[in-house]
């Protein structure tokens, strides 16, 4: 006579504790998955559906065949058998991470990140997928209402999802580190499995088992590489937060040394240690650009921290500074490794809460956020823009630092001329030749209500540009461009804001730019 036959009623409650722990695991790795190919493949729309994809098909196959399966061995010690091979799959994900994501790069930036998502997850989803029907077949046998069988155990399943989404949003990605949490996953799926063969099988010899982790090696925040050009590049911090994971990279060659943030792979900033001068352009036009038009200005709010490079700038002309980011590591790495402080704080809240929210008004206002390759679609639309126009004095003004496309200028086109509705001066200013190369790159786009606004380049003649960016800003800024007429264009606004959509060639491209010029040990 078996353990499950001389106690029916503790293996029922072990069942029900399966189900539950079992359906919160899934969403764990569900949600988990974009944080280990979002920096590789960033974090846009065909990634979430990857996972989504993955996902579906991985459970919907292990229903099918854990269905099958348990008519046919219907002994409990299959079911906690596949719950091992999942825990040992998933224990495996960190350290296979690498190779497969490097491997799927050749199939192209869609196919690669869904190609990744199925290798990494999809094995250990699918058996995860057979535990639902394996426990109500198990639960049958000791229950006598099949109907009622089946609806309690989804209903913990369903229980279990909730408290694994909720779990991951609110509280491990915030506090753990992505290998972390996955290590925990396999863990608890180990010891579940253990538990059932020591407690109701009597087989102790298993017990060693569950020290297995213990003897994983775990990956070290700190890596350092030296490139074939000398250069030594050290990852310095790799951490994650709510909103993405964010790295510090140095650069050391001879005396050169700067520092950059990445955010999804994506730079948000970089300085040069010694001179604390930021090495990329778009920084030199955010800054020059509103304030070569209005000099006089007193109040600036910066929508956007990275490294805080621009608040720093209009802080140092004497220019009171406001600083609004919704993510808190964000700020304490400018303040660790970027040198960056203001005597007014950051404050923490997304940036249309709060526009909606302040009576406060500015001369300039920076808008510098980017969610994994482009400029989130809320702070693109009419009613975005009609609130950045309260927040703005008379003669004040909105600068805006975006990824976009002048060959493919749809998104670029609609986003000037829904700002068109709204204010009555729009400039925009591209940091590369529209003609040439790629056709992509940063664009600083100028607003006002202010008609006669005009930008003088004697008022930021003798302000200090970094060597690596000067080429780029003496040649680009204040060179004016305008759209061809009959360019299409729609408008924007929260009932209809297809950004997302339309801008995925152009997220491919920034993606493939940054895997093509980016180490990918340091960028993984």
């Amino acid at each position: 006579m078996t353990g499950r036959e001389s106690r029916p009623t503790a293996f029922v409650a072990y069942l029900v504790v399966t189900a539950v722990l079992c359906g919160g695991l899934v969403m764990v790795i569900e949600v988990l998955g974009s944080r280990v190919i979002s920096p590789f493949f960033g974090v846009s729309l065909f990634v979430w559906t990857s996972l989504i994809t993955v996902t579906l098909i991985a459970l919907a196959s292990g229903y099918a065949v854990g269905g099958v399966l348990s008519d046919k061995r219907s002994d409990p010690d299959y079911l906690y058998g596949l719950i091992f091979a999942a825990g040992l799959l998933t224990l495996a994900v960190p350290y296979a991470k690498d190779f497969v994501l490097k491997s799927c790069m050749s199939f192209g930036l869609r196919s690669g990140a869904l190609a990744s998502s199925a290798l990494l997850f999809g094995p250990a989803l699918f058996l995860l997928g057979c535990v639902s029907p394996y426990v109500i077949r198990l639960a049958a046998g000791e229950m006598k209402n099949i109907g009622r069988t089946v609806g309690v155990f989804y209903a913990f399943s369903t229980a279990g999802s909730f408290i694994g989404t909720v779990l991951t949003g609110f509280v491990l990605i915030a506090y753990f580190r992505v290998g972390r949490i996955f290590e925990f996953i396999g863990l608890s799926l180990l010891v579940l499995s253990v538990f059932y063969f020591i407690v109701f099988r009597k087989k102790w010899l298993l017990l060693p088992v569950l020290f297995l982790p213990l003897l994983q090696p775990h990956e070290g925040v700190r890596i350092q590489k030296q490139m074939p050009n000398g250069t030594t590049v050290t990852r310095l911090l790799s951490t994650d937060s709510f909103y993405g994971n964010l790295k510090v990279v140095d650069y050391s060659y001879g005396p050169d040394h700067t520092r950059e943030m990445i955010i999804d792979g994506l730079i948000q900033g970089g300085v040069d240690i010694r001179t604390g001068l930021s090495v990329y352009e778009y920084a030199y036009f955010m800054d020059f650009l509103p304030y070569g038009m209005n000099p006089a200005g007193k109040d600036c709010l910066v929508i956007g921290l990275g490294a805080g490079l621009i608040p720093k700038w209009y802080r140092e002309r004497g220019v009171r500074t406001e600083v609004v980011d919704i993510d808190p590591k964000v700020v304490g790495i400018a303040q660790k490794y970027f040198g960056f402080w203001t005597e007014n704080g950051v404050v923490i809240s997304d940036a249309r809460y709060y526009l909606a929210s302040t009576k406060k008004k500015f001369d300039y206002i920076v808008v510098d956020v980017f969610n994994g390759d482009t400029t989130p679609g809320h702070l693109l639309s009419l009613e975005a823009f009609r609130l950045l126009r309260e927040r703005l004095t008379d003669r004040g003004i909105v600068a805006f630092n975006l990824i976009g496309s002048l060959r493919e200028p749809f998104v670029m086109a609609s986003v000037v001329k829904t700002l068109g509705e709204v204010f009555r001066t729009v400039k925009i200013y591209p940091e590369f030749t529209p003609g040439e190369g790629e056709g992509f790159g940063n664009i600083a786009v100028i607003a006002s209500d202010y008609s006669p606004l005009s930008f003088d380049p004697g008022r930021v003649k003798d302000f200090p540009v970094h060597p690596l960016a000067v080429d780029i800003v003496s040649r680009f800024l204040g060179r004016e461009y305008a759209f061809p007429e009959g360019t299409p264009a729609i408008i924007l606004s929260d009932d209809y804001n297809p950004v997302d959509v339309y801008d995925l060639g152009l997220k491919e491209a920034v993606r493939k730019n940054i895997i093509e010029n980016t180490d990918w040990d340091i960028l993984i």
